[in-house]
């Protein structure tokens, strides 16, 4: 698909799932932030889903134009697909769990050389996506961007930015990364909830799955690096003094941070080893922390998971926010350490920015087609839009 094509077609972004939760999420940052449908040299954009008239009071909710499109598109009817992927330059999908209505989708788009975006962190079916669809993409020149919000953008982007950042300061990309989550207050969201359920069913299923949920080189086919720090116990932080727990979304970004390296060639090194924690504090209390939280992640989200489409109040994800510390170490002992903070709720009122810039910035993205990750598809390009819109910051710590 050439850009000249891609360029006449009527919409530049469809949010798709917008009659869902995260989506008018999605869509009401656009509604704001690009002045409406193509209004003011912003984006042509449409809402699409299901239901016309649920679309219609959703762009009447979140103060759209009247104007604003409204396409009906359904997961079990691959052709409305077909249309919603040829009629724009970018799809982005709230749409989950995309195990169980997300390759419909990615199949129309890769067909159609539409570039997608979406939440994902399913590491099991991105694989199977992966395999079936890379090669495809990369023929039509469809850029799939998977985990484009809070998993998995501000792990693969610090990762990526502090290995800039020592390259230019040391010489040499740091052989080992430390990311540490120093605070963060939020929800988990109905589809995560949902996504861990599907997974499960899926591994029960099929075991061989299993494998790739285990290995931090799931997402990277032919490619099997080091054994990996996996985070799993409780431990010191001599680093940063403080005590370490694990982090329930290390999962993911530690299996995208390495099909970043992957994908770009292995600029941090094919020996680059890295791992995520959750810092608590020093003592015998931050201990304590460190095993409660171990302990409360063998059932994250308790008795009561919650419901797909359920989520925060406004003032409950502008009152949310993120600080993680990634900490780059050499054998002779250097040390670089790059920070990423983010306002707003992460799973909600951070993931709904991210995705949507990450959808914006696909517009400008030159990068070849695959099925790939923000980090390797858009860089410090995305770094630089999330800045500028998200709130998201991104800084050397000296």
């Amino acid at each position: 698909m050439t850009g000249t094509a891609k360029a006449s077609r009527p919409y530049d972004i469809v949010v798709y799932g917008a009659t869902g939760y995260t989506g008018r999420l999605v869509a009401e940052y656009l509604a704001h932030h690009y002045q409406g449908a193509g209004k003011s040299g912003g984006p042509k954009w449409a809402l699409a889903g299901r239901s016309a008239s649920k679309l219609a009071e959703v762009r009447d909710l979140i103060g759209a134009p009247a104007d604003t499109p409204l396409i009906v598109a359904d997961a079990d009817d691959p052709a409305s697909l077909k249309a919603m992927a040829e009629s724009t330059r970018v799809v982005v999908t709230t749409v989950g769990p995309y195990q169980l209505y997300g390759e419909p989708l990615v199949k129309a788009c890769v067909e159609a050389g539409t570039d997608y975006a979406d939440l994902c962190g399913e590491p099991a079916w991105m694989r199977q996506m992966i395999d079936a669809y890379h090669e495809a993409a990369k023929a039509s020149g469809a850029r799939i961007a998977f985990s484009s919000g809070f998993d998995s953008i501000p792990f693969d982007l610090g990762v990526l930015m502090l290995q800039k950042e020592a390259v230019a300061r040391h010489g040499s990309p740091a052989p080992r990364v430390k990311g540490r989550v120093r605070g963060m207050q939020g929800t988990f969201s109905g589809g995560t909830a949902a996504s861990l359920t599907e997974t499960m069913k899926a591994v029960a299923k099929n075991p061989k799955l299993i494998p790739i949920l285990q290995s931090p080189f799931g997402l990277t086919p032919g490619f099997e690096g080091p054994s990996q720090p996996m985070g799993l116990m409780p431990e010191y932080e001599e680093s940063v003094g403080k005590w370490a727990a694990p982090f329930i979304m290390a999962t993911i970004n530690t299996k995208n941070v390495h099909r970043t390296n992957f994908l770009l060639g292995h600029p941090y090194g094919a020996d680059f080893k890295y791992d995520e924690m959750m810092l608590t504090s020093a003592g015998e209390l931050g201990e304590k922390a460190a095993h409660a939280i171990g302990e409360m992640l063998k059932n994250p989200f308790g008795a009561k998971p919650p419901k797909p489409g359920e989520g925060p109040s406004q003032e409950e994800r502008e009152n949310g926010f993120y600080d993680v510390l990634f900490i780059g170490e050499w054998p002779d002992g250097k040390r670089l350490r790059y920070g990423v903070k983010g306002r707003y709720d992460p799973g909600y009122g951070s993931t709904s920015r991210m995705i949507a810039e990450t959808g914006i910035a696909l517009l400008s993205c030159t990068a070849p087609g695959g099925v790939a990750t923000p980090g390797a598809l858009l860089g410090e390009a995305l770094v630089k839009r999330l800045q500028d819109h998200a709130e998201i910051t991104f800084a050397v710590e000296e």
